[in-house]
């Protein structure tokens, strides 16, 4: 096993920063009972021992629960997060772990974040949990490595993985997002609401009486879109795909193409996980004082390198409102540095909601190390056993839920034969 004193010392914002974030922890950890009951099966089992750990994912109070539960089986880690999105108090606290390395600051660069990245590749990973695919490409593309599997947290990564990286992974890698669970739970019921809390925390602005263009309606866009018509928004879909165009459109939505949508909107949100939705094109069109957000894992849907040529000077508002001011006088304000609203302004999605995908994490690491070579190489979802016991786990958590339905699968663990015949499907497979 790698000494981990052999490695590049932690690169974090400040060590001090310690005791605030255990503060943040404790209250994580107590809503998290599905991670808390995998860590009960870590504890005992110890299914990643020997195992190292290449890991980037935003790094925040769910996170560090993850982690808990990770090191409780065994692992050895080395991590990094993603630029802007990072508490540098949990940061700090997951770093006070000898069996742990962290390279990520709320304030890194995307050179800051390669170069984090580098960092963790060093480390001679064989197992990765990444987070848009950056650990992954970086591991095909730099030669010989031993990794002998990974886990993909975002649609971003998924489509990375699956356009510029097929195959050439030579690695079996579980898509967390391909899970119905996670698409559902997640990204339609999470990434919603905490956009529109990122939205209110950074510009103090009413969501009732503007008009949003949200662009993009895959499961997180439409869980943006029908947040901000329950907040009393007039919301405009931008989408390419006729079906879910169709879907926006009997949701109530208001549906039109890009240049419409961003010549009417206030404020935009970008959705799709594509680069350049808002480049050098679009800037004419955008509206005096419209805002600019990013929900996608990659910052690069709205191109403030475009932005930046088009604008005589930039002005930093606040410390998550930066305004560019055009030639013609009209001014345009990015939020949150064009990266994941829902973290940079506020805390990511709610405890819960991480708590069911982390722990599809969990268990599809847990899987991947017991025997890699029982998938195949290149992306792939989620094991079915794993996604129909969390959803069954994730019931027996819930207020509004039956408490007999509280026992695991028997197909999975043992006991009520009530829910033999639950079937957990994706949405768009389900009969009306």
């Amino acid at each position: 096993m790698i000494d981990l004193t052999d490695l590049e010392p932690n690169v974090i914002a400040d060590a001090g920063l310690v005791t605030l974030g255990e503060q943040r922890m404790a209250w994580t950890r107590a809503n998290m009972p599905l991670l808390a009951g995998v860590r009960r099966e870590f504890e005992a089992t110890r299914p990643l021992a020997g195992r190292r750990i290449g890991m980037c994912l935003h790094i925040e109070q769910k996170t560090g629960v993850l982690i808990e539960v990770l090191r409780a089986g065994g692992a050895e880690m080395v991590m990094t997060g993603s630029p802007a999105t990072t508490d540098d108090a949990i940061a700090a606290w997951i770093a006070r772990d000898p069996g742990v390395r962290v390279y990520a600051r709320k304030a890194d660069t995307l050179d800051d974040h390669e170069r984090h990245i580098a960092r963790v590749l060093a480390c001679n990973a064989d197992l990765l949990l990444d987070n848009g695919a950056d650990l992954i490409a970086a591991t095909v593309r730099g030669g010989p490595h031993r990794v002998v599997a990974a886990t993909e947290e975002t649609t971003s990564g998924a489509n990375r993985l699956r356009s510029e990286l097929a195959g050439a992974v030579p690695f079996p890698v579980i898509v967390i997002n391909d899970s119905p669970l996670k698409m559902l739970i997640e990204n339609v019921y999470g990434v919603g609401p905490t956009v529109v809390e990122g939205f209110m925390r950074a510009t103090n602005c009413l969501v009732a009486t503007n008009v949003f263009a949200v662009i993009g309606y895959g499961a997180c866009g439409r869980g943006v879109a029908r947040s901000l018509r329950a907040a009393g928004a007039t919301v405009l879909v931008v989408e390419v795909d006729p079906i879910r165009a169709l879907e926006a459109a009997f949701d109530g939505m208001r549906v039109m193409d890009r240049e419409r949508a961003l010549a009417a909107a206030s404020v935009v949100f970008t959705v799709t996980g594509t680069p350049g939705i808002v480049g050098r094109d679009q800037v004419p069109l955008l509206r005096d004082g419209v805002m600019l957000a990013n929900v996608g894992h990659f910052g690069y849907e709205i191109d403030l390198a475009a932005l930046a040529e088009a604008a005589v000077g930039v002005e930093a508002v606040t410390s998550l409102i930066d305004e560019y001011r055009l030639a013609d006088g009209r001014r345009v304000r990015v939020l949150g540095r064009a990266e994941m609203l829902n973290l940079t302004a506020a805390t990511g999605n709610q405890i819960p909601v991480m708590d069911l995908g982390f722990a599809l994490q969990a268990h599809s690491l847990r899987a991947l190390s017991a025997d890699p070579g029982a998938y195949a190489a290149g992306p792939q979802p989620v094991p079915a056993v794993i996604d129909r016991r969390i959803g069954v786990d994730m019931l027996g958590t819930l207020a509004s839920v039956d408490p007999t339905l509280a026992s695991v699968d028997p197909t999975l663990a043992s006991v009520n034969p009530t829910l033999a015949s639950v079937e957990l499907r994706r949405d768009d497979d389900a009969d009306a």
